[in-house]
């Protein structure tokens, strides 16, 4: 679905999302290969990098031993468990965790606001 969506990453990433046993809360496994070989930490770093920057608010970067409830009404879109980044020379698998309804609830409301905020 994501290479419909971003054809530009079409083939370059894969992964699922995988409802777990609460009502809203879901976890995403993305697998992807990256251009070089790299570490936990400097994918970890840059994930909370991001995090702290540009997509904040969006993308949180989470290093406590959470489990699915814990994410219940969680405005981010996506919740990276820094726990569950695993890498093997170029192949690098995150796990996201997210809350369907809430998130998604934020992130229709960004958008008004940002329509809001446009001359038309």
């Amino acid at each position: 679905a994501v290479g419909l969506v971003i054809p530009e990453l079409k083939g370059k990433l894969d992964g699922l999302a995988i409802r777990v046993p609460t009502p809203t809360v879901s976890i995403v496994d993305v697998v992807l290969q990256v251009k070089k070989e790299t570490t936990k930490e400097e994918v970890n770093g840059a994930l909370k990098k991001a995090a702290a920057g540009k997509m904040k608010g969006v993308l949180e970067f989470c290093e406590e031993p959470l489990v699915s409830v814990d994410f219940r009404k969680n405005p981010a879109s996506s919740i990276v468990d820094a726990d569950k980044t695993f890498v093997l020379g170029d192949m690098v698998k995150v796990l996201s965790w997210y809350d369907n309804e809430w998130g998604y609830s934020c992130r229709v409301v960004d958008l008004i606001e940002y329509i809001s905020n446009k001359s038309l």
